[in-house]
């Protein structure tokens, strides 16, 4: 987080009191999204905080999965707490058949009497064939079922909310996008930085397609930005500073949910072994590297700089432009890649003999967590959300303030 976006969004926007959620990415771990905020709304309805009919954030911004968790909840807004329900009924009717499925390459790799090698060569030969190990196409007709676009359009018109945004990560240009909607689309809010940019445009499937189609597991998404096709992949690629988008669309005060790692190393005991990593370690590593987000660095810094600038005198501060940014962090307690082990043999039958070796372990649980999208991890998921956000109820509540 620069000092620079603290003080370009002060100068690009109006005063105000903007309370943005900011929704990482991480396949289907983000179902962890989900028990954070149904906690949250409870504890809110309890305490008379906010009207159970009023939806508690103006700013919604998400990235791969917390792009449709986000999108799912702007579609709702108008009916306030509500939403929040609405989403985990989404998720607990959530199979892994409604998000992706095998190419017919790799389908056969996992016919009687195949071996991990020839399930390898398979697997190998549809990424060539299609771009990606999966065919994520069912994930598009179940988000045209379960995301009212309309809903959004209306949340805006009627200023439930100010703005929805999504980022994605293009692989034609490299650069690192968020895609805006808002009730009036000025283009003179976007914003411009080295390797990320802004656009105004209406959501839709395509955009929430694009930043949830992780590296090699799914195919790049095809986007018009600046007039010409790119073509896209996750939003969590390249991702340096998750709360920017945010703070350029006005909010002063943040509420972020990562689904990051508290301790990878638990799986295999605290010390580092010197045993040579097998496939499912690296493929693994490599896709916790992709959703490792620097969440808890641009948090720190958002915090570290506001707090200077509030220690300067009045009469100094009152003639900087700039707006305190206040944010509420959260991430899971306990570690996602040993909650998946306890669940990896939920992954339908095809989808493990195809990916073989690279799910057989430890490892490949945690490769494995990414994709899935079954009840007793999902359940497991929404109940560590909840409670970890009731373990931080003075915070929640005080943030809400």
């Amino acid at each position: 987080m620069a000092l620079g976006t603290i003080i370009y969004s002060a100068l690009s926007q109006q005063p105000g009191t903007a309370r943005a959620l900011v929704l990482m990415g991480g396949g289907a771990r983000t179902a962890y999204q989900v028990g954070v905020l149904k906690a949250t709304a409870s504890m809110l309805a309890q305490t008379g905080k906010l009207p159970a009919d009023q939806f508690p954030f103006s700013v919604l911004v998400g990235t791969s999965a917390g792009a449709i968790n986000a999108a799912c909840l702007a579609g709702e807004a108008e009916v306030g707490f509500r939403a929040f329900d609405d989403l985990a009924i989404f998720w607990q009717k959530l199979r892994s058949n409604d998000v992706y499925q095998l190419n017919k390459t790799s389908a056969s790799s996992w016919l009687p009497g195949s071996n991990k090698y020839l399930a390898a060569l398979n697997l190998s030969r549809g990424a060539l064939a299609h771009g990606a190990i999966l065919d994520n196409a069912p994930l598009a007709d179940t988000l045209k079922k379960a995301v009212s676009f309309a809903g959004i359009d209306r949340a805006l018109g009627n200023n439930v909310l100010s703005s929805v945004a999504v980022t994605a990560s293009s692989y034609s240009s490299g650069v690192h996008w968020t895609f805006c909607h808002g009730k009036d689309d000025d283009e003179s809010q976007t914003w411009s930085r080295p390797g990320r940019r802004a656009e105004f445009q209406n959501i839709g499937v395509d955009h929430l397609m694009a930043s949830s189609a992780i590296p090699f597991v799914f195919p790049a998404i095809p986007v018009t930005v600046d007039g010409q096709i790119e073509y896209f992949g996750d939003g969590s690629m390249r991702q340096i500073s998750p709360l920017s988008p945010a703070m350029h669309l006005g909010a002063d005060r943040i509420m972020v949910i990562g689904v990051g790692q508290p301790k990878r190393s638990g799986l295999a005991g605290d010390a580092p072994t010197q045993v040579r990593p097998g496939l499912s370690a690296v493929a693994a590593h490599a896709m916790a590297s992709v959703f490792h987000d620097t969440l808890q660095a641009d948090v720190e810094q958002a915090q570290r700089v506001t707090e200077t600038l509030k220690q300067l005198p009045p009469s100094v501060a009152s003639v900087l432009p700039y707006r305190p940014i206040r944010v509420f962090a959260m991430q899971p307690s306990q570690s996602l890649d040993a909650l998946a082990l306890k669940h990896a043999q939920d992954m339908p039958l095809a989808t493990r003999k195809a990916l073989g070796g690279l799910i057989s372990d430890a490892g490949g649980a945690s490769l494995a967590s990414y994709l899935l999208f079954e009840p007793d991890f999902i359940n497991a998921l929404i109940g560590l959300g909840q409670r970890d956000a009731y373990s931080r109820a003075a915070e929640l509540l005080e943030f809400f303030s």
